[in-house]
């Protein structure tokens, strides 16, 4: 049986609309009979791994997700750039032998994408060169994959060496490319996995589940009429609002339970213990202090977690959202709500012979018990 660590979470968050619908409205969930306000797994997942908390704690093993890296092979090739430097968005001048013909560096723009997954077109026309120069984002791009594809650095890096042999004129072969499939050490994708459909052999199972988060009481999603004025109206006979329009909104006390697979962490991180200890310190800052990205401009509703109970051990994981099944309600949602969690993993540890509540901290920044380094220091205690 494999070591899991389990983070229950609660996070209260003001008028805000974290996660949208295709409609706009912020994303919901029936539970128990009644509405809840929801934020995907998806959503959560993108805010942490592309937060400053995980990128500057793992600086250098964290991988690009894209459709158009062939685009930028190509880019690499006939500018005579480095690709890194194209990915990062430098600005840099000749770094090695530029690949003149257009068409050649088109095929192995081809070539070597294609090994990561199935690509849009591989023959390039009139028109293909016109769309490149003005959307190099376009969907409709040749050498754009089908699916999105994660990159780890150490393939972005062996693409990088290939693509400097090819522009220096050394003959490059099929298995040059087959071998840009490196044992990675990619956090990103070692924490939240890779699935491609056209090519398994690149794909690595998840070390981490994440919820759709839920508000544990009833929420209602409200609307937000608001206008805008036109400066230049005042004065005049047309005095008054220059548009109108509304916006949804919800505010609640959220849930999210996030399950990491410790042995399956450090296996997909080739078994570097250091590193998987700092990708489980990192993901724990990241999800206790970033919040989604979503209408933040607008509501400036950024929250930090205000409990957190940590559990690890071998026994089989389990969720604790049942305990939000009845809607909180009353006047002290947030002392019911911890009081909910904790009732619920202390019944079922009765009911199943479990052992949770023995191995196990919280943080209660209400109460003023607990902190973070507490949490992460038991986290990675052996």
């Amino acid at each position: 049986m494999s070591e899991f660590i389990q983070i229950h979470m609660l996070a209260s968050y003001p008028p805000s609309n974290l996660n949208r619908d295709d409609l706009g409205r912020p994303k919901t969930a029936t539970v128990g009979g009644t509405q809840r306000i929801r934020v995907s797994s998806q959503s959560l997942k993108r805010s942490w791994r592309t937060s400053e908390a995980f990128s500057d704690a793992l600086k250098g093993a964290i991988g690009i997700r894209t459709r158009d890296m062939g685009v930028k092979i190509k880019k690499s090739l006939v500018e005579g750039r480095l690709l890194s430097d194209i990915l990062e968005g430098k600005e840099s001048g000749f770094t090695r032998e530029r690949l003149k013909d257009e068409k050649k560096a088109h095929e192995w723009a081809v070539k070597i994408s294609s090994h990561f997954g199935k690509i849009e077109g591989g023959k390039e026309k009139d028109s293909d060169k016109k769309s490149e120069k003005t959307d190099e984002k376009s969907t409709k791009n040749p050498l754009s994959h089908k699916q999105m594809v994660h990159y780890s650095p150490e393939e972005i890096a062996g693409i990088d060496d290939l693509l400097g042999r090819i522009a220096g004129g050394e003959k490059v072969t099929d298995d040059d490319c087959i071998r840009l499939r490196s044992d990675h050490k990619a956090v990103d994708i070692a924490l939240f996995g890779r699935m491609l459909a056209d090519n398994a052999a690149y794909n690595t199972e998840a070390a981490v589940q994440v919820s759709h988060a839920i508000t544990v009481h009833d929420t209602p999603v409200e609307d937000d009429y608001f206008t805008a004025v036109d400066d230049l109206n005042q004065l005049d006979d047309t005095a008054g609002a220059g548009h109108i329009g509304e916006a949804e909104f919800g505010a609640g006390l959220f849930y999210t339970y996030i399950c990491i697979n410790r042995d399956l962490l450090k296996e997909n991180l080739q078994g570097d213990n250091e590193l998987s200890n700092r990708a489980i310190e990192a993901l724990i800052r990241a999800a206790s202090m970033v919040s989604p990205s979503g209408k933040q401009n607008s509501f400036a509703s950024r929250s930090y977690a205000s409990y957190l109970l940590v559990e690890k051990g071998m026994e089989q994981p389990r969720s604790l959202a049942a305990a939000f099944f009845k809607p909180v309600s009353g006047k002290d949602i947030y002392g019911d709500a911890v009081k909910n969690l904790e009732g619920l993993r202390d019944r079922m540890d009765n009911a199943y012979g479990t052992s949770f509540k023995q191995s196990s901290r919280s943080m209660n920044v209400i109460d003023g018990t607990g902190s973070l380094t507490d949490i992460i220091s038991f986290v990675l205690e052996s």
